[in-house]
């Protein structure tokens, strides 16, 4: 969806007849039991009905911050014991040694 310059917007998905403009609306969740607020979060909002569509790669670096693994470094996997194979030699009468 892309608003260009103050264009006519996108066709809403809800209401058909709206136009959908980026607009900067404060964004609430739920952590656990922590409400969570963040004020400028982009939106896409419909100028008719108030649908709101929240900016799909702002809500993406969002759940990337909240991850409760964020800033931690990653775990690394148990190697499995690395195998030696042995070469069996053939002799040139074409037995094993």
């Amino acid at each position: 969806m892309h608003d260009l310059l103050g264009g006519p917007g996108v066709p809403c998905t809800e209401c058909q007849a709206g136009n959908m403009h980026r607009q900067y609306l404060t964004f609430f969740t739920y952590l656990d039991d922590e409400l969570v607020t963040v004020p400028n979060f982009p939106a896409w909002v419909c100028d008719l009905c108030g649908r709101r569509e929240y900016d799909t790669r702002a809500l993406n670096q969002l759940v990337l911050i909240l991850s409760p693994n964020a800033g931690k470094p990653p775990r690394r996997r148990g190697r499995a014991p690395k195998r030696i194979l042995r070469r069996e030699k053939l002799s040139r009468t074409g037995k094993l040694e």
